[in-house]
């Protein structure tokens, strides 16, 4: 067991990902997947024309908007279980932070492409994103709950910048386009059971096709700044939180937040974030 567990840790050191095959039973992901999709019907009639033409993911699951108690309940259990946290601390072993969760699938019209990308140039210029491959860590646990097509990732590209091939294709420079393939891709199919962990800086793209549903659990290192990236909504309140089994990643999110609140201060035409303390949410988990 320690061995393997080493052999997953150098190839998410190395790599930048790693897959364990048929780690779920049958009966895990069927309570799951009976959750996920009460959540998926019912965001769909919510947002019926953004599915229809543009969309290929969703996020907040574990908000209350569409899913009860119970159901919450069991879903933050099963983010927080063993087998998770296992995987979880094999990249984090320090006070890791829950993020949020996403939902992926496939889009409705058949021309739309998967295409290439790292999760932070959605936030940040070509410059900083050089630095913060280095300096940030933030992990997708992807839990497929059907069998699919999977992921294509770059190895490696969670500690390195991008070819000239890479960086044109990805960013659709110099007459590029995101979908095209790239030198290196190697493609991870999955099957419901397999868990998928992965690098979100690393340059990947989902592939879409076959019945793609997979939940992507975030999770990051309570060193990195992400505190601002956290819906106080998909967080358990009190009383859920009291009928998680193990709820580190939950109590770790909780108490981060509480440290550093964020909040807009107008200083003249520009406006300045900054961070206070506050300590209610500490006080919650507590009670």
């Amino acid at each position: 067991m320690v061995r393997h567990q080493h052999q997953l840790q150098s190839s998410y050191e190395e790599q930048g990902y790693f897959v364990i095959r048929n780690y779920f039973t049958a009966s895990e992901i069927s309570s799951l997947r009976e959750i996920i999709l009460k959540f998926h019907e019912l965001w769909k009639k919510d947002n019926a024309e953004f599915y229809q033409e543009e969309a290929f993911n969703s996020s907040l699951i574990t908000g209350s908007q569409y899913l009860g108690f119970n159901d919450r309940v069991t879903l933050f259990n099963f983010i927080s279980s063993k087998k998770i946290m296992n995987a979880v601390e094999l990249v984090i072993p320090t006070n890791p932070v829950f993020m949020n969760t996403q939902l992926f699938f496939n889009p409705v019209k058949p021309q739309q492409r998967d295409f290439w990308h790292r999760d932070c140039q959605y936030d940040h210029d070509v410059e900083i994103q050089k630095k913060v491959i280095h300096d940030t860590q933030v992990v997708h646990l992807r839990v497929p709950l059907f069998d699919e097509l999977g992921m294509e990732l770059i190895p490696g590209t969670h500690k390195r910048w991008d070819t000239a091939e890479e960086f044109d294709i990805r960013q659709e420079e110099n007459g590029h386009e995101s979908h095209e393939d790239i030198s290196g891709g190697k493609k991870i199919p999955l099957a419901a059971g397999d868990l998928l962990v992965f690098s979100a800086d690393m340059i990947h793209r989902g592939l879409y096709g076959l019945d793609r549903l997979a939940l992507d659990i975030l999770t990051f290192d309570s060193a990195a700044d992400f505190v601002d990236y956290i819906d106080d909504d998909c967080l358990p309140e009190p009383l859920i939180l009291n009928n998680i089994d193990d709820p580190r990643l939950f109590i770790n999110a909780i108490e981060l937040k509480s440290k550093y609140a964020l909040y807009e201060s107008d200083c003249g035409s520009e406006k300045i974030n900054e961070y206070v303390y506050d300590n209610t949410a500490i006080e919650a988990v507590t009670l």
